[in-house]
């Protein structure tokens, strides 16, 4: 009766399932974490290591999370936990930005404007419930990504110990000199009814209106006698310098005309529409001036710097004011004249160089973009309606020359999406300038490591040009302002320090609200008559700005300043540099050591994601199809330092990659199945040499690793795994000792040898997934053998690879070479089988024909060298004793010859061998077989 003999065999078994069904299982996992309280655990276990702290930059308390958010949770998670394993003590703190317009905007939709339908207490108190329903929502998805974190205890702007420690910073960026007051123009939003931070403005094409207009001169033998010209030849008709503009509206705020001192004018004689006059433009603009104006025929009578013209006065061209000739660097050729009309109300440039001139700062227009009531000519006008008013009056007036529209880039409210204006309002801001704020700044972001590097220049230039902070805002949900301003001489209280701290004590007990409701003679006493208290709220950058202040100085677990502040690349102009600037502003020192950006998701077009054009890739939807490892394996497989491209498609890809992940895993835990590491595991020196050149193989993946993840290269570090587990792994080592797995002594070395490489293997592979496919890392863990911690979440870099030894005959060098010829060897195999040469590798018997190098390379692997090819016997030859027949492979001295085994099959192993039914007792096996079966086992040394 013929033996069932695959009862023999050590077939592959383990209770790890091959399908993730991630949406079910990860769900399940998250809930053992929580119950098991991991991250505390985590906290406890890395308590008293070198710390590293990523500071948290906070989301908007707004909506759903988008695919944007979880790509910078994400990545913000992987750091985390690898700075874990490498022995950090990293706690991640998450935090939401709680305030501001976007709430208030909500809020409005359900209850009514604050101090119309609802008294402003009323509406406080909603704005703070609509928030803390948001953090809840976004804070439940978050934590479905997989990210760990204190999520019982976050940082909340609106919390109010935090409110508290916002206006503790306002007053210690006021103690150190750099608040001031004044009115100048900033961003205005008419929709919001705000000022604008930078970061809040976006840049849109929009049409507008491109004017020329005429400024007559008011003492034509003043403005001549300045000139070079010939005597009796400086022309006639009346004469004008002529400014070009692209917001006629703000002419009615004009008080005057910017010259560059350096720059060449020219007084051009010419005659339009009839009648002769004398035009002022840049010489350099002449011709595009004239060609613009339809003018042919014109000369130049006089030409002068434009230094010279200073103080000249022009008359307004359409109210009864003359303004002056003044100069600026701002002034160019780029386009225009040459000459640049200034409204100090309506322009940072116009601003500075009317400060220097003792220029009125006029702003005739309200917060809802209206020309106010006592606006000559324009009162009640919307600005943008009033262009084509305006240039209605300069025609009339005879002082339009020349007006077209184009289409050019323009500020926009980047909430509204609507253009903006340059306003002057009484305002609060944080001086660049008054006690150097800008040059520390400038100084501190040279000690930051940017990565990318692109990032120190980005911050710089935005740096060096960027206005003062104005951190006001005329709002109701918000951090007030809370000075308290001498009514006559608008100077801070002198006990402006002590009075914060009393309103701060305050504000940790009731909120803003208690500011609010604060009657000031409650803190001034008799002196609260003189004084106005503020009602303005803080720029909700400003909340954000200090978190350094509010979160790492505060909790016990974190440090100031940071290691890491991680977010999109848009933050060079937003919490980057409010974060740069407060921290400056109140410490002197940047608030973080390092800072790293990620760029903006698009289709797999390129496009911006949007609802209207139906490409968002929602992060829910694919954590309820794919799993949240699959998304989690897309942001890391992805470079993320330029656009990240998604869409299903891509996703699916990724999916296909991480089940090539999960099932290297399963195979080496099938094959595990009976391992204890306890009293199974082989010493390393006692390896077969295979084995141990997997295991130097991790050794040195294991450090690249660690690399990758420590320079932020995620893509690199899934793109090396990923090569492992197909390549080295499933393409080589595994497909080789899948015979000595399964056919040799279930507890001879052979198979203890394979097993302990594999387990050392996973142990590696285990924690190199677990920052990046975080659940499935996690569910290895439990199933893999032998006594272990709770969760991989817990463990450091893995300790017991080894590394091959140089000078050994079986070093790195010997088995490239022989993973060369055995890649070349299969391609030869698989062409005797397409030919029908032979049916499995299993039916061939080799002979190769080598020179010197490659016959002293094979020949150390003697009688199982056969097992490398998985075919049935191989032979080493020299090359010189190479028949005719014999195929040159694509290595330059090695030939093939493949020849058909004519030895029966063992039904065990299936290797065809000429010893198979020698033994009478097993007439169906080979030797080696036997030997397994009813023997000691096999002996091998090398696969």
């Amino acid at each position: 009766m013929t033996m069932d003999y695959k009862k023999t065999l050590n077939l592959p078994n383990t209770a790890f399932p091959m399908k993730g069904n991630l949406a079910q299982r990860e769900p399940e996992r998250l809930k053992k974490w929580n119950e098991a309280d991991l991250y505390n655990k985590i906290r406890q276990e890395f308590a008293g290591r070198p710390k590293f702290i990523l500071h948290d930059g906070p989301p908007y308390a707004n909506g759903e999370i988008h695919i944007g958010h979880a790509v910078n949770k994400v990545l913000k998670d992987i750091i985390v936990k690898s700075k874990s394993l490498s022995g950090f003590d990293a706690p991640y703190v998450p935090g939401w930005d709680c305030h501001g317009l976007p709430i208030e905007l909500q809020v409005e939709k359900k209850i009514g404007k604050a101090g119309v339908k609802v008294s402003p207490a009323v509406f406080r108190k909603a704005c703070r419930e609509y928030a803390g329903k948001q953090v809840n929502i976004q804070k439940e998805a978050f934590i479905r990504l997989g990210i760990l974190g204190d999520w019982e205890h976050p940082y909340l702007t609106m919390d109010f110990a935090f409110e508290a420690d916002i206006v503790r910073s306002l007053g210690k960026i006021s103690q150190n000199g750099h608040i001031a007051k004044g009115a100048k123009p900033v961003h205005w939003c008419t929709d919001c009814g705000s000022a604008l931070a930078e970061a809040e403005v976006e840049y849109e094409d929009k049409h507008s209106p491109a004017v020329d207009v005429r400024f007559q001169v008011v003492d034509v033998d003043g403005f001549l006698s300045q000139c070079h010209h010939v005597p009796e030849h400086e022309g006639s008709g009346p004469l004008s310098v002529v400014i070009w503009t692209t917001t006629p509206w703000t002419l009615p705020a004009n008080q005057g005309v910017a010259l560059n001192p350096d720059l060449e004018y020219a007084v051009v004689q010419c005659e339009k529409d009839g009648n002769k006059e004398r035009l002022v433009v840049a010489e350099a603009l002449l011709k595009d001036a004239m060609l613009r104006y339809d003018i042919e025929n014109y000369h130049v009578v006089a030409y002068c710097k434009g230094a010279e013209l200073e103080h000249q006065l022009l008359q307004h061209p359409f109210y009864d004011r003359q303004v002056p000739i003044i100069l600026g660097d701002h002034v160019t050729t780029e386009a225009g004249t040459g000459a640049v009309h200034t409204a100090p109300g309506h322009g940072q440039d116009d601003y500075v160089v009317g400060l220097k001139y003792g220029l009125p700062v006029d702003n005739p227009v309200g917060n809802d973009g209206v020309f106010l009531p006592n606006t000559e000519i324009f009162a009640g006008e919307h600005v943008f309606n009033a262009n084509a008013h305006v240039l209605e009056v300069l025609e009339q007036q005879g002082k339009l020359v020349h007006h077209v529209a184009i289409l050019h880039s323009y500020p926009h409210c980047w909430r509204h999406k609507t253009p903006i204006i340059f306003r002057a309002t009484p305002q609060w801001f944080i001086s660049m300038d008054k006690n150097k704020l800008r040059e520390q700044a400038l100084d501190e972001v040279k000690r930051v490591a940017w990565i990318p590097e692109w990032g120190q220049a980005r911050i710089e230039s935005m740096m060096e040009g960027r206005p003062d902070w104005c951190i006001s805002r005329q709002r109701t949900w918000g951090v007030p302002i809370t000075f308290f301003v001498h009514k006559e001489t608008g100077e801070l209280h002198p006990r402006t320090a002590e009075l914060i701290e009393q309103v701060a004590q305050r504000i940790e007990q009731q909120g803003i609200e208690a500011w609010f409701e604060l009657e000031a003679a409650e803190l001034l006493g008799d002196e609260a008559e003189h004084y106005e208290k503020m009602t303005d709220t803080l720029d909700v950058w400003f909340d954000s700005g200090v978190t350094h202040a509010c979160v790492l100085e505060k909790r016990e677990q974190l440090r100031f300043p940071a290691d890491l502040y991680l977010e999109g690349s848009d933050q060079h102009r937003g919490w980057f540099q409010s974060s740069l600037l407060a921290s400056v502003a109140m410490n002197e020192v940047a608030p973080y050591k390092a800072v790293l950006t990620h760029g903006f998701t698009v289709d797999a077009d390129g496009k911006k994601m949007s609802k209207s054009k139906g490409n968002v890739v929602a992060p829910q939807s694919v954590m309820k199809d794919l799993g949240a490892d699959v998304l989690r394996l897309w942001v890391a497989a992805t470079d993320y330092r330029g656009e990240m491209t998604v869409s299903d498609e891509i996703l699916r890809r990724t999916s296909d990659g991480y089940r090539r992940l999960r099932n290297t895993a399963r195979f080496l835990l099938s094959n595990l199945d009976d391992f204890d590491p306890a009293k199974d595991r082989v010493d390393s020196k006692d390896l077969l040499a295979l084995d141990r050149w997997v295991m130097d193989r991790a050794f040195a993946l294991q450090e690249e690793v660690k690399t990758a993840y420590e320079t932020y290269q995620f893509q690199h570090i899934y793109q090396k795994v990923h090569h492992f587990c197909v390549i080295d792994l499933g393409g080589f080592y595994l497909d080789i000792i899948k015979d000595r797995q399964y056919t040799a002594k279930a507890d001879g070395l052979a198979r203890r040898s394979a097993q302990t490489a594999m387990y050392h293997v996973l142990e590696a592979l285990t924690r190199w997934l677990a920052p990046i496919i975080s659940y499935t890392a996690d569910e290895i863990w439990q199933y893999l053998p032998g006594e272990r911690s709770e969760s991989v979440f817990l463990e450091t870099w893995y300790q017991g690879l080894v590394e091959l030894d140089d000078d050994s005959a079986f070093n790195r060098e010997f088995w490239q070479k022989v993973m060369a010829v055995r890649a070349a060897v299969g391609k030869e195999l698989e062409k005797s089988r397409a030919k029908g040469g032979i049916g499995s590798s299993l039916n061939a018997e080799l002979e190769l024909y080598c020179n010197a190098e490659f016959f002293d390379v094979l020949k150390q692997l003697s009688n199982e060298l056969h097992f490398i090819f998985i075919t049935s016997n191989a032979s080493v030859i020299a090359e010189h004793n190479a028949p005719e027949e014999a195929i040159q492979t694509e290595i330059e001295g090695i030939k093939l010859k493949v020849v058909v085994s004519e030895h029966d099959k063992c039904v065990r192993c299936w290797h065809q061998r000429p010893d198979v039914g020698k033994q009478a007792e097993h007439p169906e096996l080979c030797g080696r077989c036997v030997e397994n079966v009813a023997g000691d086992g096999e002996h091998r040394h090398y696969a």
